[in-house]
């Protein structure tokens, strides 16, 4: 509901700098405001991410940079956003089951890491 309120008030603000001449203005607004949407998307799920990356380190030791890979490895072959695969692989500490395929690609991932 929140976009579309935004994308209506984002079009009644083109339409009336259109009238006004500053077209340019407010589609220069309407990126800002985009960007800063993806970017508190992006904040929020930062934590999460390095939670899991600090989990898969202390699973296999290894480096932040190889517990990357392996998220997004695993991210990749379960066609699962990485956020999701970190949040999933975050809550299991609460006792939530891991999705099996995130499972099995969790161990083939981490096979991976440990024959390298």
């Amino acid at each position: 509901m929140h976009q579309s309120a935004t994308a209506y008030g984002g079009q009644r603000l083109l339409t009336a700098a259109v009238s006004a001449g500053d077209a340019a203005l407010v589609a220069e607004v309407l990126q800002l405001r985009a960007e800063n949407d993806q970017l508190s998307k992006a904040l929020s799920s930062r934590a999460v991410i390095d939670q899991a990356r600090g989990m898969i380190m202390a699973l296999a030791p290894c480096s932040s940079e190889r517990a990357w890979g392996l998220l997004v490895d695993v991210s990749q072959h379960c066609n699962v956003k990485l956020r999701d695969v970190a949040a999933a692989l975050v809550a299991t500490a609460r006792g939530e089951p891991l999705a099996e395929q995130m499972q099995r690609e969790l161990r083939h991932a981490l096979k991976r890491l440990n024959s390298r």
